[in-house]
């Protein structure tokens, strides 16, 4: 009886230390995912941001980003990425609304200066994935006049990646040269 209670108590003992050493597999597996998801460009904590390539959803970089912390890593490359983006932007259908050159149509040209919540970054990038709506409940607001006949519609989940979203924004600064003066000049 008593090597059966002595071999109990060590398969007991052998399930703990088990189980203890899972546990700590499983939270450094858990820390070295959200190390990798922050240096993929998500501004995990404040962080660096953002990567070309970046696999991350719009609306999660956005989630992880504070206000004013997205900024476009092809600004530098703007007329390398001039037909990649176009592609981009024709594929999820902003040529519906601004035209296939961005020059307009039911809604504002994205080829004059009007751009009515600012031209950095971090503000285009909010605006296309979470809609002018989401933006406003959010505390953004107009800060010059154009003639708008509705809503910006949010595609942030039409828009797969943060990266397409990026040569998107490219694309746009392509047709608006003038624009590129105010990638790190926020208007909120």
């Amino acid at each position: 009886m008593r090597k059966i209670t002595t071999g109990l108590l060590s398969l007991v003992m052998i399930a703990g230390l088990g189980a203890f050493a899972f546990t700590a597999c499983a939270a450094e597996d858990a820390a070295e995912k959200a190390e990798g998801q922050a240096s993929n460009g998500a501004a995990a904590g404040g962080g660096e941001c953002c990567k070309p390539d970046d696999t991350t959803p719009p609306l999660d970089l956005i989630a992880a980003t504070p206000k004013g912390g997205l900024h476009n890593p092809y600004n530098d490359k703007i007329a390398e990425m001039t037909d990649v983006g176009r592609k981009k932007y024709l594929s999820a259908g902003c040529n519906g609304c601004h035209g296939g050159g961005g020059g307009g149509g039911m809604c504002p040209p994205l080829t004059n200066d009007a751009w009515v919540y600012g031209a950095d970054d971090d503000v285009l990038f909010r605006l296309i994935a979470l809609g002018s709506d989401e933006l406003q409940k959010l505390g953004y607001t107009r800060v010059r006049k154009e003639v708008v006949t509705g809503p910006m519609p949010p595609f942030g989940t039409i828009i797969k990646t943060s990266d397409d979203m990026w040569k998107i924004i490219a694309f746009i600064r392509s047709v608006n040269p003038s624009s590129m003066a105010l990638v790190d000049k926020p208007a909120q």
